[in-house]
């Protein structure tokens, strides 16, 4: 009796102790969350969520239970964690900024991974239980989330490897003729076989069915979106991963498992909501309007406007040199040529000359979400210089000099002016409106979007040819001469 009231003792006690844990793990969470929102704090709550989740993952590790059983196996658990820590800090040490969307869709894909196997492990092992038992009763409940982290991981994992193809140029937009409806039939058919398991659920092959059926409809669902509208699907399948890691978290009855799921799914639905708002399109319009893709080269505009002219990399310093106010656009070509860090210099040398310097940031610009903000903090800019579409906008008015670097569809005015073009309607940098425009570029091909850009052939806007670093680079030593 004495002993089976400490072992009572000792498993109550450690039950709080897990229960704490994933207390503080979920509050360390929400706190990371919430610093993630300001790049001054954003390295903090990163590292304050990873101590929580570490202490989630050791807590359960040694302290969860099942039927009176703790986990064991720790020779493969701990071989798995050695693994993947060394092969995801090597990873994420060594990838380029430019890679980092691509990177980001890749880790997000192993999310919904996971999600689905647990969802395989969880139906075979109900699967051989009720086989043993006879007993189909009561399981309804259980199978259904087990479907929704088949379906949802599923299209997740499919979706993130075809979104990391498209965004390291292996994969290329798909699109044909009744790919929405084929595309809704399977998911159709995949949702009525899944509800059939839920009330039927001594059939493998239908369950191996609906994963290859959720597998194919995740790469045709992604497949023909345009490279423009990536970040937004990158965001959207990001959800995707949080709900179906929800749903394991219901299937272990794992609380931190289970809110951590909840906070990405919510976070990643309101940032896609936001993104579409600051796109001015709907997400229904994202996922089936396909702008930005391959076949837009083909869209109205795709041709040449008119006669460009250049400017010398002397007068371009000789104009900066004696401006009020300088705003940089940052774009995709800065992030390609790593110049980050040389465009903060270039800020410091014109601040030294009395010039002041602010950076206009799209909420699309780059490959994902926030991705010109992660570039500059990267070289250290103060993010007080960084100024949203909304306020650059203002003080566009005033600016003497814009200065584009690698940005193409988020300063194109055909958004506001040509109604035939695809990016119509989405809220850009209205850079035409200062007195001055030069724009940094390899060349005269269209961007991300695949259209022409009519800003190019303005009588106020001067093409800077050439890679961003170099160019900025020599820019900085002709300043210094001025």
């Amino acid at each position: 009796m004495l002993v089976a009231s400490r072992l009572e003792i000792k498993k109550t006690m450690e039950l709080n102790i897990l229960t704490l844990c994933y207390i503080f793990a979920s509050v360390t969470f929400i706190l990371g969350l919430k610093m993630l929102s300001n790049p001054l704090t954003a390295r903090r709550g990163n590292l304050i969520a990873a101590a929580g989740m570490v202490i989630a993952i050791f807590g359960t590790i040694f302290l969860y239970e099942d039927d009176g059983h703790k986990l064991g196996n720790y020779l493969w658990i701990f071989s798995g964690l050695a693994i993947g820590g060394i092969v995801g800090t090597l990873a994420a040490k060594k990838v380029k900024m430019t890679a980092m969307p691509e990177m980001v869709s890749l880790f997000n894909g192993m999310g919904g991974a996971c999600a689905a196997l647990i969802s395989i492990v969880e139906f075979n092992h109900l699967y051989h239980e009720i086989e043993t038992s006879g007993n189909i009763e009561g399981h309804g409940g259980k199978v259904l989330i087990i479907m929704l982290g088949l379906i949802i991981g599923s299209v997740s994992f499919a979706g993130s490897m075809v979104a990391w193809g498209k965004l390291n140029g292996k994969v290329n937009d798909i699109a044909f003729k009744g790919q929405n409806v084929l595309n809704l039939i399977f998911l159709a058919i995949a949702l009525g076989a899944a509800g059939y398991l839920v009330l039927a659920p001594m059939h493998l092959i239908i369950f191996y069915v609906v994963l290859i059926l959720s597998l194919v409809y995740g790469i045709l669902f992604v497949l023909p979106i345009g490279g423009a509208d990536m970040p937004v699907v990158i965001s959207l399948l990001n959800s995707f991963t949080g709900v179906a890691a929800a749903c394991g978290g219901f299937l272990y009855d794992n609380k931190v498992m289970l809110t951590g799921g909840i906070l990405v799914g919510a976070a990643g639905t309101l940032l896609t909501i936001l993104m579409c708002k600051a796109m001015n399109r709907s997400l229904l319009n994202v996922l089936i309007g396909s702008f930005g893709g391959n076949a837009a080269a083909t869209s109205t505009g795709a041709t040449q406007q008119g006669a460009y002219k250049e400017i010398s990399l002397s007068d371009t310093a000789m104009v900066m040199s004696y401006a009020n106010k300088v705003m940089i656009v940052p774009g995709y070509g800065l992030a390609v040529a790593q110049a980050q860090h040389v465009c903060h210099e270039l800020e410091k040398i014109l601040e030294e000359k009395g010039v002041e310097v602010r950076y206009a940031i799209h909420p699309v610009a780059g490959r994902m979400p926030g991705h010109m903000n992660v570039l500059l903090a990267e070289a250290d800019v103060n993010y007080e210089k960084l100024m949203e579409m909304e306020v650059a906008n203002d003080e566009f008015k005033t600016t003497d000099v814009v200065l584009i670097l690698g940005a193409n569809d988020v300063v194109n005015p055909a958004a506001k002016n040509d109604p035939a073009s695809p990016i119509y309607g989405m809220p850009i940098l209205e850079v035409e409106q200062s007195k001055t425009v030069i724009v940094n570029k390899r060349s005269m091909k269209p961007g991300y979007a695949g259209i022409e850009n009519d800003l190019f052939f303005q009588p106020k806007t001067s093409m800077l040819f050439g890679d961003a670093k170099k160019v900025l680079q020599n820019l900085v030593t002709e300043i210094k001469n001025v």
